[in-house]
């Protein structure tokens, strides 16, 4: 019952079936938004107009469509596939090769009727047939007049890496799926913060306690005046507050410590640092809005403490100034850092407030998956070196020579035919 078992779990049908089930649940985790609140869910799957006639929120939520590559169905399609793998590497990929090893002799001249291709040479020397074989780097193996010889055994080993570099993605993504978490910070500039913002994480996570401190962020411009990137210098610290690594990063550039990477995803702008006539240092926050070109901050400088009357500051960049305008909407003028500029009394620009937005994630599979994918090139690599049998019998003065091949079969004809010619 056992064997009857494992070889339909073994079975290359099942194994498609499976394949073809997680390939159609990852089409689904691609198309339905994953990790979002329940407000997203509601507002695009609503009950009274269910997507497809029968897709709404609540049964979203219900069969866990919502995350779906975390579910205990999905991993569970994962386990299956890969004790699939596993057991057709043991029950079939392994014997087969096993048997490839093995010298299979033919005892019957009848044996060579059935391969691709044979002939028979009449008064020709065994041995100088034998001699051109092993310039061919055959291995060749002997008892008394017949003759077994192979070459590109390991060719045979490609499916076994194939199913090796498999299993081990799968792993990796199991491994990611159950440990590995992802946050989203909003870090002013010179702010030391902690990973507090869990956007999601598995069940089996621990949130490292590791502190930061942004030391600087800035924005590169494009003669457009289009952003070119964004960049931090991020410092990792100690418990003690002490620097033990610092870099500064980009998109697509992360900081990497101790498998945590710090990603740059977004920026902001919060706040402006002003003094005015009696030296008195005051911050005004950033409020941000967005138009057709992209943010857009402003905030309002009262003149009194009515808060009735006053300016309004307009800021779209890092670049250094920001734009002025009254309470009526007519331009005053721009202001740019350490300059002053009376409106109602004379103030000084010392500061633009600006946050970095970073990713932080984990994901202790990578190392698995990266492996995986590079045993997979290696397997594509090897299954295309050719396995090549040959057969020989010495009967009554003539030679029963016959080959076979499982690839490359043009190839193995002409050299089949250098190894059977008189001259």
């Amino acid at each position: 019952m056992k064997q009857k078992l494992f070889r339909l779990l073994a079975d290359l049908r099942f194994s498609i079936f499976i394949l073809l089930l997680i390939s159609f649940c990852s089409i689904a985790g691609t198309v339905i938004e994953q990790d979002q609140s329940i407000e997203t869910y509601k507002i695009n799957y609503p009950l009274t107009n269910p997507v497809f006639g029968v897709l709404s929120w609540d049964y979203i939520l219900k069969f866990g469509l919502d995350h779906i590559y975390k579910t205990w169905w999905f991993l569970g399609l994962i386990f299956l596939f890969g004790l699939s793998l596993v057991l057709c590497s043991f029950l079939q990929q392994l014997p087969s090769l096993k048997i490839a090893r093995r010298c299979q002799f033919f005892r019957k001249t009848e044996q060579f009727y059935r391969l691709k291709i044979s002939t028979i040479l009449n008064k020709f020397s065994f041995n100088k047939v034998v001699s051109r074989i092993k310039k061919k780097q055959y291995s060749i193996f002997q008892q008394k007049n017949i003759l077994y010889c192979y070459k590109g055994l390991i060719g045979r080993i490609a499916p076994i890496i194939v199913h090796f570099s498999m299993i081990l993605i799968l792993l990796g993504t199991i491994f990611g799926s159950l440990f590995g978490f992802k946050a989203q910070e909003i870090v002013p500039k010179t702010e030391n913060f902690h990973i507090q913002n869990i956007l999601n994480t598995g069940p089996l996570t621990i949130i490292p306690k590791t502190s930061a401190r942004v030391n600087d962020f800035w924005i590169t411009y494009t003669k457009k005046k289009t952003i070119s990137q964004f960049y931090s210098d991020i410092s990792i610290l100690n418990r003690d507050g002490n620097e033990t690594d610092r870099k500064t990063i980009y998109v697509n550039y992360p900081l990497i410590y101790k498998g945590i990477y710090y990603y740059q995803t977004d920026w902001n702008l919060i706040g402006l640092r002003f003094q005015n006539s009696n030296n008195q240092i005051i911050e005004y926050p950033l409020i941000n809005i967005l138009n057709n070109q992209g943010k857009v901050w402003l905030t309002w400088i009262s003149d009194d403490q009515t808060l009735n009357s006053g300016n309004i500051v307009i800021i779209d960049n890092l670049e250094g100034y920001c734009s002025i305008y009254n309470e009526r909407g007519k331009f005053i003028g721009n202001i740019e850092l350490n300059e002053t500029m009376k409106i109602s009394q004379p103030i000084t620009l010392l500061e633009i407030i600006s946050s970095t937005g970073l990713q932080i994630k984990t994901d202790p599979g990578i190392p698995m998956i990266y492996s995986g994918f590079f045993f997979l090139m290696i397997s594509t690599l090897i299954s295309y070196i050719t396995y090549s049998q040959i057969w020989i019998i010495q009967k009554n003065q003539k030679i029963f020579i016959g080959g076979n091949t499982n690839r490359a079969v043009f190839e193995f004809e002409l050299e089949f035919f250098k190894i059977c010619k008189k001259k």
